[in-house]
């Protein structure tokens, strides 16, 4: 009987796979890779995958390749490169437990080393591509292993070519800098500011950062619980949307918040566009689908379906568009329909 998707994703929803492969040793993924006609669906840690129901009919392969190296670089700069199966909150602690600065506030965040170039997972300020060195990819196209350079990566907030151009690579690990340091990378988002008792542009011991970081997750109901209501979930559901110049001066208005990402596009929270709907942390969306208990912007699940996950996310995508005319993107993502699918791996 084929394995259930919903065995490997943190929603616990999906039904089976035709195949699916668990990849643990580097040194063979060339002939696993050989074995398949089309690129598979890569699973991560399954913490923003909503499978369907009916579960994928072609190949499914669980990134799950461990292992971080420290190598020195330069005077002050160590080459770490990791593997893409290594949860990414572990390569995080690794590299604070090292002395290393660059990732200290991607702490607590789910999910794989390797799903996190996909999305350009970042957190307070500061993003994987910030230090990323190189990739070590699997082009589908030309059937080998090769590095691709940041520059090659098409990086942006919460995208990346993996995610535009799916089914052309597969991430096999990651290559970043890091900075031996004390001291961590200047603050430069308010509240993790206001939560570390600092300020703005202050570098705090690189420790006591990390572990403010991951307490302030906790506390705001940024992490992934083991049990209880909000167990089944998959974090954020919607990207924070981008806004024309007329959807931000009807945010401000309404004494929403406003703010240029990374990249210069003016975009507001999701969670406060749901907020604004009438919608509140514990509020039933439709039967089985629930906000978490701490935050408006994660859905749980207590028995119900993918359908019914994704005609929730339908729902309030829709409110929101009919109050303020912003669009919201979902963030969880669905193994594609047919057997000729996506290669790039998800959290």
């Amino acid at each position: 009987m084929s394995e259930l998707l919903a065995d490997h994703t943190t929603l616990r929803l999906g039904g089976p796979a035709d195949r699916l492969f668990t990849h643990t040793d580097p040194a063979h993924w060339a002939d696993l890779a050989r074995g398949l006609p089309t690129p598979p669906f890569i699973l991560g840690g399954g913490s923003n995958t909503l499978a369907d129901d009916a579960g994928h009919p072609g190949t499914a392969v669980r990134m799950a390749t461990r292992g971080i190296t420290f190598r020195r670089h330069g005077n002050n700069i160590v080459e770490v490169t990791v593997q893409a199966g290594e949860p990414l909150a572990d390569l995080v602690a690794h590299c604070v437990h090292e002395g290393l600065s660059g990732v200290e506030y991607l702490g607590g965040i789910p999910g794989t080393a390797g799903a996190a170039p996909v999305q350009n997972t970042g957190a307070y300020g500061q993003q994987i591509s910030d230090t990323l060195a190189h990739l070590t990819v699997y082009d589908w196209q030309q059937r080998t292993i090769t590095e691709l350079q940041p520059g090659q990566c098409a990086f942006g907030y919460r995208t990346s070519t993996f995610k535009t151009r799916p089914g052309r690579w597969t991430i096999l690990q990651l290559t970043l800098h890091l900075t031996r340091a004390h001291r961590a990378a200047p603050v430069t988002n308010p509240h993790l500011a206001d939560a570390l008792g600092t300020r703005p542009g202050a570098r705090p011991p690189l420790g006591e950062a990390a572990a403010g970081v991951l307490a302030d997750r906790c506390r705001r109901g940024l992490s992934l619980p083991d049990t209880g209501p909000d167990a089944r979930q998959a974090g954020s559901v919607f990207l924070n949307p981008p806004l024309t110049h007329a959807q931000a001066h009807l945010v401000r208005t309404a004494g929403g918040p406003v703010y240029r990402d990374d990249f210069g596009t003016l975009r507001t929270s999701a969670g406060w566009l749901l907020q604004l709907t009438h919608h509140h942390p514990g509020k039933r969306i439709t039967p089985g689908i629930r906000c978490s208990t701490r935050r408006t912007l994660t859905l749980t699940v207590q028995g119900a379906t993918s359908a019914a996950f994704t005609a929730a996310l339908q729902t309030l995508a829709r409110q929101v568009r009919e109050a303020t005319t912003i669009h919201l993107h979902p963030e969880p993502v669905r193994p594609p329909a047919t057997s000729t699918v996506n290669g790039a791996p998800t959290r």
